[in-house]
């Protein structure tokens, strides 16, 4: 016989431990007003959340596929549509994950030292190789949107690419150590391996749902090698993770998504 109090009482917890999770990520990873948890502030408390990551990533996602969605209702241009798209992902996130994407690729190409990297990633003015390379982000994923068959498939897309990039986060927070002794990459923790093992099989179904077996099994294969060479070059670059590697990993795994799911649209 089932116990049915138990069984109600497991999943009630387990509801409310999801939903304590996904307010302290929404917290983080966007400027949506999602409620503040007690305790979300101290360390550790941001990898303990880090299996919600692809549920903030669905917010995101449809946030920007509705703005999409209108943009094409008014019969604008495909391309035009998936520049608003963008700009409401951008907005809702506060372009926290683009700043990372800046941030690091000025460090990378314009310091020589592993110190001079990371000073250089710290410094809040934007260089050359990062305005180059937001540009290069936001055109590459605009043209893979607009070239997608129909505003519907691109929305779609949108959500899954939003969704499977930032379940890969954790997994880099796990695999790799923070590169300094302060900021981000030392207060948020390193997510344990239930925590970054259902991030990345969160984002892999929502991709295989919203993609189809075919379409999802490529994103996650371009998503994770994306993903997996921003981590392996910051690895070999400055000895770790920091946020700003985290946010251009999101980034290039983003835009591999949207190359693959475009590829079988």
């Amino acid at each position: 016989m089932f116990n049915w109090n138990k069984i109600r009482e497991f999943v009630s917890a387990e509801l409310r431990g999801w939903g304590r999770d996904s307010a302290v990520a929404g917290v983080f990873l966007t400027r949506l007003p999602f409620p503040l948890i007690k305790g979300s502030e101290k360390k550790g408390r941001l990898a303990a959340a880090a299996r919600a990551f692809p549920f903030i990533g669905v917010v995101v996602g449809v946030i920007a596929g509705a703005a999409l969605m209108v943009a094409a209702a008014l019969g604008l241009h495909p391309l035009a549509c998936a520049l608003i798209a963008l700009a409401a992902s951008v907005w809702v996130t506060g372009a926290l994950h683009e700043d990372g994407l800046a941030d690091l690729a000025d460090g990378l190409g314009g310091g020589d030292t592993v110190e001079k990297k990371l000073k250089i990633m710290r410094d809040s003015r934007i260089g050359a190789f990062g305005v180059l390379a937001v540009v290069f982000s936001v055109g590459i994923r605009a043209a893979v949107l607009g070239g997608v068959p129909g505003p519907g498939l691109a929305a779609v897309a949108l959500v899954a690419a939003a969704a499977l990039s930032r379940g890969l986060i954790p997994v880099t927070m796990h695999l790799l150590k923070p590169a300094r002794r302060s900021g981000l990459g030392l207060r948020a923790g390193t997510p344990d391996q239930d925590g970054w093992t259902k991030a990345w099989l969160l984002g892999a179904l929502i991709g295989f749902l919203l993609l189809g077996p075919w379409g999802g099994l490529l994103a996650l294969v371009c998503g994770v090698a994306a993903a997996g060479f921003v981590a392996w070059l910051c690895h070999h670059q400055i000895g770790g993770y920091t946020g700003d590697v985290l946010g251009a990993q999101q980034q290039a795994a983003e835009i591999a998504i949207l190359i693959a799911a475009s590829v079988v649209a």
